[in-house]
């Protein structure tokens, strides 16, 4: 989408004419030297085909016809081998890095809340064979603390250098390792600790005050918490009967000498039980085999061009996360560096950063970094902001570089100058090195997606896979620059489309085949932990032994291969006068207004439209009450009917923008003035919406809403 060009027409021509001139004398070298024409070839060649020359396919990959890939390095079979094979190749590079604290202090906000600041140095950096050394002392140690062989063992901790030494150790010492986010309700953590039996539990400081202490005496059979921080060495107020140690002391344990052998797993073991952060119910768990996260990094790696041991990884999303999970993993398995953050210290003007000092991204100056949507629309949001309190001049320049860009990528060419000139700075948000920026976890807007693609000069890749494929499924190709699409299947997986007759998707549906997405191939995991009866709903075998997982998702396969995400099963409401919405979709529509940071639309089938609960920009709704002569706190303003009725006419306006149907647009809001976050319990970890939560949470908004009070 162009943005508004605000400027006097004949000025506009003129600068239209230099711009032509230009390119005009500058085409040509650019053009052999950049190798523009080659890419534009690999953008529009067919990526994918289906095998079976039928539409509903299955679809595979154009360089994985024959056969699926499943391993990365010939006899690399396990997650074990794969880091002893890392450490051997790089045992002097970089492997994990950690910041410094300098300093921490109390800042008092106007409004008198008190935030908690940091000033951080550089990065302490682990060596591949030290960090390998370091998670066989770690394994050797818990081994010693009784834990056995393919019993599982817990981790619940935040995403840092600890929690992958942690993990790596379970691998070599096949101790099937259950991840739990950190985010999850006391209930949830209790109920998958239970159902895995777990004696053993690594966390943090943190996490054991404020969210493991409570329920201890709840899991009877944990008998050994292992604490990631070295310091306090003494924990009071812990249950009789549970020993808590350190990291440090269970690595000292570990060294000592000893006779005893790793029992090494086998491919077919289970490596991870990741508990799923639940967008409906409770979670579930996902039983991972160390064949399934082989084959799933494969088909990742392959999709990152030239990816090597020069490349450097920021690593702030939650590692309980497949996503998080596989992408540092595809990154030791090349001998990248791996650099941690968390969202509150990722950039400059992140919410941990005392004013003045560095956030993680300018300091580490990434190559590689993996979003969820929600970080990336804050992202796109945020500049925007910016862009509208610019000068006259400077937001006209701006404008013109966007627009004259978009043009330019959408014919497969790349604008040195106005990468030099204008989007440098936007471009240093993330450290000014950024060759690739990964989404998944949720659909990404096209708005944002060409914004991203624009300002930080980088390719904007699209993934699509779940906890249920190690998130393989497909990624965009970095020379493809369209948007809305999610990319051909993986070298790992095949994909095949299952007509939905209540939805009306039909594999034989023109001008594109439609339907439900079965994802198969090696990656597929192993089901849900003890729940037969949703593995016999969720998962099938096919006569020629391959595993396939239905995803509830719908898609459909563009010409070249390409799939793209219309739909979901699940969120599909009928209304009243037999109309069908897709709450997915309109939620996707609309949270592309500047106005709204997030939104969730409802509907009950009994009723006859749409509504919706809002959370409003805090920014643009203070300067639209502002305008409108309204006063109060923040909450009072979006508790205001006036305001409501207001964002209401901007909402509906940008639905009609949008070719939103009518019985689409929501007929009546909630403005929240509390943000969704995963503390909140309304969105998951990676900022999924969780509908039966927010349907609780929002009850008398929606029995008023609907006229019942």
């Amino acid at each position: 989408m162009k943005l508004k060009e605000d400027m006097n027409p004949l000025l506009l021509q003129v600068f239209r004419s230099v711009v032509w001139v230009y390119s005009v004398i500058t085409f040509i070298p650019w053009y052999f030297f950049s190798g523009a024409g080659s890419n534009l070839e690999r953008a529009r060649r067919i990526k994918a085909n289906s095998v079976s020359r039928r539409p509903a396919g299955p679809y595979r990959a154009i360089n994985s016809q024959e056969k699926l890939v499943a391993w990365l390095h010939p006899g690399v079979g396990t997650l074990d081998k794969m880091f002893e094979h890392a450490a051997r190749k790089f045992p002097q590079r970089d492997c994990l890095g950690t910041r410094e604290v300098l300093s921490e202090e109390d800042e008092i906000q106007p409004n008198g809340k008190v935030f908690k600041k940091v000033i951080l140095g550089n990065y302490n950096w682990l060596s591949y064979d030290e960090a390998y050394q370091t998670a066989k002392c770690f394994g050797n140690g818990l081994a010693a603390l009784s834990q056995k062989p393919q019993c599982n063992i817990a981790i619940f901790c935040e995403t840092r250098a600890e929690w992958i030494i942690a993990a790596q150790a379970c691998f070599m010492y096949n101790f099937p390792l259950v991840t739990l986010y950190a985010t999850l309700g006391p209930a949830a953590i209790a109920h998958g600790l239970n159902e895995t039996e777990v004696t053993h539990i690594i966390t943090s400081k943190d996490l054991l005050h404020s969210r493991l202490k409570a329920i201890l005496c709840e899991v009877p059979r944990l008998k050994y918490v292992i604490v990631v921080d070295n310091k306090p060495t003494s924990w009071p107020d812990i249950p009789r009967g549970i020993m808590v140690y350190n990291m440090d002391a269970v690595k000292k344990l570990g060294s000592k000498p000893d006779n005893s052998e790793p029992y090494l797993p086998e491919p077919s073991d289970v490596a991870v039980i990741m508990y799923t952060s639940g967008s409906t119910g409770i979670p579930k768990g996902v039983m991972i085999s160390h064949g399934n996260i082989i084959a799933g990094v494969t088909g990742m790696a392959e999709r990152i061009p030239d990816l090597n041991e020069t490349d450097t990884y920021i690593g702030y999303l939650p590692l309980a996360h497949v996503l998080e999970l596989s992408a540092e993993l595809v990154c030791i398995s090349h001998g990248c560096r791996i650099g941690y953050s968390s969202p509150q210290t990722l950039a400059d003007q992140s919410t941990k950063i005392k004013k003045g000092s560095k956030g993680d991204t300018s300091v580490l100056k990434p190559t590689l970094m993996a979003a969820v949507p929600e970080i990336m629309d804050r992202i796109y949001k945020n500049v925007m902001t910016k862009v509208e309190e610019m000068s006259r001049f400077q937001k006209t320049l701006f404008v013109l570089a966007y627009n004259y860009k978009m043009e330019q990528i959408s014919k497969g060419y790349s604008t040195p100058l106005c990468d030099s000139l204008v989007f440098k700075r936007v471009r240093a948000l993330l450290g000014g090195n950024t060759r690739l920026l990964l989404s998944g976890g949720a659909p990404l807007s096209p708005a944002t997606q060409r914004f991203m693609n624009i300002c930080l000069c980088c390719p904007v890749g699209q993934g699509y896979g779940l906890t249920e494929t190690c998130g393989a499924g497909t990624i965009t190709e970095i020379w493809d620059y369209s948007t809305g699409r999610v990319g051909a299947p993986l070298v790992c997986s095949e994909i095949m489309l299952k007509d939905w007759e209540e939805g009306g998707y039909y594999s034989k549906d023109k001008p594109n085949p439609r339907g439900e997405i079965l994802i198969g191939g090696p990656n597929v995991t192993m089901g849900y932990y003890k729940n037969e009866a949703k593995n016999r709903e969720d998962f099938f075998v096919d006569g020629k032994g391959q595993r396939w997982f239905c995803t509830g998702d719908i898609g459909e396969f563009h010409s070249d291969g390409c799939l793209k995400i219309i739909d979901r099963k699940k969120d599909l409401v009928k209304l009243q006068a037999g109309e069908y919405v897709s709450l997915g979709k309109v939620e996707a529509v609309l949270k592309n207004c500047p106005l709204i940071d997030n939104i969730c639309a409802y509907a009950n089938s009994d009723q006859s439209y749409v509504i919706s609960f809002v959370v409003p920009n805090h920014k643009q709704l203070m300067a639209m009450a502002e305008q409108m002569q309204v006063r109060g706190t923040w909450e009072e303003i979006c508790n205001n009917p006036q305001m409501e009725k207001e964002v209401l006419c901007i909402i509906t306006e940008a639905a009609i923008s949008a070719k939103l149907e009518r019985f689409e647009i929501p007929r009546k809001i909630r403005l929240s003035s509390e943000p969704w976050t995963p503390e909140t319990g309304l969105v998951t970890d990676a900022f999924k919406l969780k509908r039966k939560e927010l349907k609780t949470h929002y009850q008398e908004d929606i029995e008023r809403m609907y006229g019942g009070k």
